[in-house]
């Protein structure tokens, strides 16, 4: 989000980890699911990103409820709202209802209720529509996020006042002088769905300067021209205010908004397909000018919405550039920027685009894929103390990406932590990729995407409705053998009338054998299947990366410094309670010591202390002597007898209480003994 203001900050809700929201009324508590896997591995990589993105968004992103957005009349003043994310502290109406159609409808419906509504507002008259910001070509994802809405809970009281304020949105829309519809075309205009900042277009229609401004609707060729993803936003706008229609009984309201989305999804394929790529293009210019560059938001809308037929979905797939960390964005780099300055929205991983990329390739069944953008997103939110808002397509590092602002001059832009949007595209990962959880008006089916090498898994305390699930994993793949709710033979569904606490446990056949890390080490064999290494398929204790690390506390990834080995160092140990946590893989799994090495940088005026660790017990202080007075030089200190056991014992520097921290961390090294 290039462009948004950073105003007060509001009331957080504090929420216990494992309990209610506090404050919450009992009717509206949420409660958290906790996810565990089988495999070890599975569990630090998978089960620790998961917690971290409950937390994002239980907690850190849960804050109190503000009279001054409640200009729709219908937020509940006993809860709270979702925030967009650090720095940014309003909810937004993309980042509301992205985040309540990514996870919160499921796991705090109130929340969630109240998140929507402090993006809808009333005009003169009194009728609810979409607030009309500035931002307006993409205001009708709302009323996907609505919709789901309603199917996750069942809320006939939620669903007329969204209908209401679905068909207001959508006629204005239709009747706007800008970001409205242009009937040559039987598109709509405006920018693409998130890209807010001039970085996330070719030239034309910006220029190579990006002279009239860092936005994008102040260039004329973007506020007339007509992008991928917004229309494709705009169709199953149509498609769910149809079915909003249908379900409260107007029918001929819902056959006139079916008419529209056909319509929209035959001029969406005859402007934007493209059989000489093999995919959508990303833009369309009022003077019919294509542009044939990779939109990663608009290929994933087109297989979830079904825009794109079979055939054109798996092309997508097949044809489709990924980037080292992830689907990004746009892609290829524009002239103007490169991999070495990339651009803000230009070749560059924000965790919301892999969420949604993630979600197609679930829908299409291509298991590899979806196991290879969940694993990515995975790491960087463990390696970087969380969820942050952009990363480096390339090395995985947080970057903000850079914007032009004249001739020799580029900005580079911060990336914001603990993004709300990026941690409920991780959940969404989680429950509608691996799990599979496709709602309907009769009930929660299952259509699971469990990978080789992941191990078995268990999802508990998921609330749907009425009824608190135990769902489990068995086995592998996408092909479903078996289904059992409460031990009862059963089909891969859950009615929506369903009560109470249940069991349901599903095995899985069919998970295609691969070799993902490409270490020579089967996935179904694997001990750490998403991470090349010689030790059973895992990395060997001699050499770990700090950047691979589980950071924790504000320890995050960096290169704004020289020398370091790897893809980055970590810095962030500024604050108690920062950490980086490695994992020591190891051939036998008895009692030993060993001696852990350290490649760290000190430019302070003295030796630095943190406290060492293993499997969560302090071991003693440990002290870092000062280097150099420069940050770009490194040095090693070992320390010895350290005591360790088990396959895979965890070794934590961490700044614990009397530490003074404050390092940069390259490398650690462990060779030990076993008795």
């Amino acid at each position: 989000m290039s462009l948004r203001r950073r105003i007060g900050r509001v009331l957080l809700v504090v929420l216990t980890v494992c309990g209610a929201v506090t404050g919450a009324s009992p009717a509206t508590a949420a409660v958290t699911p906790t996810l565990a896997f089988a495999n070890p591995q599975s569990q630090a990589l998978y089960g620790n990103a998961y917690t971290a993105a409950l937390d994002n968004l239980l907690r850190i992103n849960n804050v109190g409820y503000d009279p001054g957005y409640n200009r729709s009349g219908l937020m509940d003043p006993a809860v709270g709202m979702v925030r967009a994310g650090g720095g940014y502290q309003q909810p937004w109406t993309r980042d509301a209802s992205i985040n309540s159609w990514n996870a919160t409808s499921l796991l705090a419906p109130a929340l969630a209720e109240n998140t929507l509504w402090a993006v809808v507002d009333k005009d003169s008259a009194g009728a609810l529509r979409v607030q009309q910001d500035d931002q307006q070509w993409d205001q009708v994802i709302w009323l996907t996020a609505a919709w789901h809405h309603y199917l996750v809970t069942g809320d006939q009281e939620f669903l007329g006042n969204a209908y209401r304020a679905a068909q207001n949105t959508l006629t204005i829309r239709e009747n706007a002088p800008t970001a409205g519809f242009n009937r040559t075309y039987g598109l709509f205009t405006g920018a693409s769905f998130f890209n807010d900042g001039i970085a996330g277009y070719p030239a034309p229609p910006a220029d190579a300067t990006e002279s009239i401004s860092t936005g994008s609707m102040p260039w004329p060729g973007i506020a007339s021209g007509m992008y991928l993803s917004t229309n494709e936003v705009y169709y199953a706008a149509y498609v769910n205010a149809a079915n909003m229609a249908e379900r409260l009984g107007r029918t001929q309201e819902a056959a006139s908004h079916r008419t529209k989305a056909a319509a929209l999804k035959t001029a969406i394929n005859r402007h934007f397909w493209n059989p000489a790529t093999g995919l959508y293009d990303y833009q369309l210019l009022a003077d019919g000018t294509r542009g044939a560059h990779q939109e990663g938001t608009g290929l994933a809308f087109a297989i979830i919405f079904g825009i794109a037929d079979p055939a054109q979905a798996r092309s997508i797939v097949a044809n489709a550039r990924v980037m080292t960390w992830g689907m990004p964005d746009t892609f290829p780099h524009w002239d103007r920027y490169s991999d070495a300055q990339p651009g803000r929205h230009n070749a560059i991983v924000w965790p919301l685009v892999q969420g949604l990329w993630a979600k197609a390739l679930a829908r299409q069944g291509n298991q590899p894929g979806f196991a290879a953008e969940t694993t990515r997103l995975a790491k960087l939110a463990n390696n970087n103390s969380g969820y942050w808002e952009i990363y480096n397509g390339t090395t995985g590092v947080v970057d903000g990406g850079y914007q032009r602002l004249g001739d020799t001059v580029k900005f580079h832009w911060g990336s914001e932590p603990d993004q709300t949007w990026s941690a409920t595209g991780f959940l969404d990962m989680v429950h509608s990729g691996l799990f599979g959880f496709r709602y309907g008006e009769r009930g929660l089916a299952f259509a699971p995407n469990l990978p080789a090498g992941w191990g078995d898994v268990t999802l508990r305390n998921v609330r749907y409705r009425n009824a608190d699930l135990t769902i489990s994993l068995r086995g592998a793949g996408t092909t479903i053998r078996s289904v059992t709710i409460d031990g009862r033979p059963s089909s891969a569904e859950v009615p929506a009338t369903l009560q109470g606490a249940h069991t349901v446990e599903i095995t899985l056949t069919g998970a295609a054998g691969g070799d993902r890390d490409g270490d020579g080490v089967p996935d179904a064999r694997d001990r750490c299947a998403d991470t090349a290494g010689t030790v059973s398929g895992c990395p060997a204790p001699g050499h770990l990366e700090a950047e691979d690390a589980r950071n924790t506390g504000g320890v995050k990834t960096n290169v704004n410094h020289t020398g370091y080995s790897g893809r980055a160092f970590v810095d962030g140990l500024w604050a108690e309670g920062a950490a980086s946590s490695f994992t020591v893989h190891r051939t036998s799994a008895g009692q030993g010591t060993g001696a852990v090495t350290v490649r760290y940088a000190n430019a302070n005026s003295d030796a630095r202390t943190m406290s060492l660790s293993v499997d969560g017990r302090v071991v003693r202080q440990v002290s870092f002597p000062k280097v150099s007075d420069s940050w770009d030089a490194w040095g090693t200190v070992t320390f010895d007898g350290v005591p360790v056991s088990g396959r895979d014992p965890v070794i934590t520097l961490s700044y614990g209480t009397g530490d003074t921290a404050r390092i940069n961390l390259d490398w650690l090294a462990f060779r030990g003994s076993v008795s």
